[in-house]
């Protein structure tokens, strides 16, 4: 995927302000629940023959004549091919507002969902931002089939590993699949690092492991809110790994609670030696040398032939609304649209960072497939919890809902909402 390029100047002053403003709402997070393509490459959708109406042209005819169509050539919905993993990169299309769209469930109807994103039982009083339809270029996503996807996971075990936001990815994913489960047959179990869903009639279980920085810190369970007394152990990943092995399928993250704006503190060997020795590091070289930790375990320790292997690409956060030339909003307060413009490009996600993850999984031996979020995500600056959240386990209050400069989220997203839609292309993908 290469993004189009976007110069944002940035003041200094700007810059610190939504480094404080991401930290906030990392540190008002609840944790008492805590429980080979390339991200900037991905394969063209395969290309279509631009003499539709031939239709006794021969097959070599046809891939003779193919052209790649330009970017605002609109494809009729009969015309667009099946879901190819392989050859149709599913993040260049359109969000197409669609009210007969009915979300697969709610925040009322599912009971596993957080407070932190359930905006509608939290106040929020608008309802389109559930009805936005991702619609690649030139093919069509299938919609999330339940029924199948759970036979897809019978007798297995699938593990979403990361950090809050891949917390709500594994959510989205067990409210997509859990009313198709009769009561009796299905069960859930929270804890403070793994959150374990059980399908019985399937033999499978839907879990979440907490690993926000997959490598091993000081902020793991016993969170540190103040990202300057954070601690990374670079070198080492095998405390949370033990947690991974014997999964059919993983899906890893970690982005956010790198970019806090400061210098990461960097440390190779043992806590139990102290903490001291440490280098100050910055965040994309810090994240290179943990990104390597991680996937020289799962080069040596994971079998091709019985675990497949996922990565979900950046969550892009919404801080700054100038970004999308609102100058006078806060943040994405009050957005209840998508932005529209094709191939927009905030500057909540990091290429740096993204080339990171790209040039390490270029070069591991077991395959990694990308969930790629990224640029869909990025249009949705209408999807966030917003002021509809929570802070410190308390829904917040209606002095604190008045106040977005400070309370609201524009890092999480609401459920039902754009986090399905990963779990739709994810369920492709399987």
């Amino acid at each position: 995927m290469k993004p189009s390029k976007v110069k944002l100047p940035l003041s200094v002053v700007a810059v610190v302000i939504c480094c404080f403003a991401l930290a906030a709402v990392l540190y008002t997070e609840d944790f008492s629940v805590l429980t080979h393509t390339t991200i900037l490459s991905l394969a063209p959708c395969t290309r279509l023959d631009t003499a539709r109406n031939s239709k006794h042209r021969t097959e070599e005819k046809k891939e003779e004549s193919a052209v790649e169509l330009d970017e605002d050539e609109s494809i009729p919905e009969e015309e667009k091919m099946n879901f190819d993993p392989q050859s149709c990169s599913a993040d260049k299309g359109e969000w197409v507002f669609d009210s007969s769209a009915e979300p697969l469930y709610s925040d009322e109807t599912c009971p596993y969902l957080d407070k932190q994103v359930s905006c509608v039982m939290n106040g929020r009083p608008d309802s389109d931002y559930r009805y936005w339809e991702w619609q690649p270029k030139q093919c069509r996503l299938p919609r999330f089939n339940a029924s199948a996807v759970l036979e897809k996971l019978r007798g297995k075990r699938l593990m979403f590993v990361g950090d809050s936001l891949q917390r709500g990815q594994w959510q989205s994913f067990v409210c997509l699949v859990e009313s198709h489960i009769l009561k009796e047959q299905k069960s859930m179990k929270r804890g403070r690092s793994l959150s374990v869903f059980k399908a019985k009639e399937y033999n499978a279980t839907i879990e979440f492991y907490w690993a926000p920085f997959l490598v091993e810190s000081n902020s793991d369970l016993h969170i540190i809110g103040d990202p300057n007394e954070r601690i990374l152990r670079v070198d080492s990943v095998a405390k949370h790994a033990k947690n991974w092995v014997g999964v059919d399928i993983l899906v890893f993250n970690t982005y956010v609670w790198w970019m806090s704006g400061l210098r990461i503190k960097s440390l190779w060997g043992s806590f139990a030696n102290g903490e001291e020795g440490f280098e100050e590091l910055d965040a994309p070289v810090a994240y290179r040398i943990g990104l390597k930790t991680w996937a020289n375990w799962i080069d040596t320790n994971i079998d091709p032939n019985t675990t497949r292997v996922f990565f979900t690409t950046t969550s892009p956060t919404h801080m700054r609304s100038a970004d999308w030339n609102n100058k006078k909003g806060i943040r994405c307060y009050n957005e209840t649209r998508p932005v529209l413009k094709k191939g927009y490009w905030g500057s909540g996600s990091d290429r740096r960072m993204m080339n990171v993850v790209s040039s390490i999984v270029d070069r591991m031996k077991v395959p990694v497939t990308f969930i790629n979020i990224t640029q869909i995500s990025e249009y949705r600056i209408d999807g966030h919890t917003s002021v509809y959240t929570e802070s410190h386990g308390k829904v917040l209050t209606d002095e604190q809902k008045a106040d977005p400069k400070t309370y609201a989220d524009c890092i999480h997203w609401c459920l039902p909402g754009v986090p399905d839609t990963w779990n739709r292309l994810f369920s492709a993908y399987l």
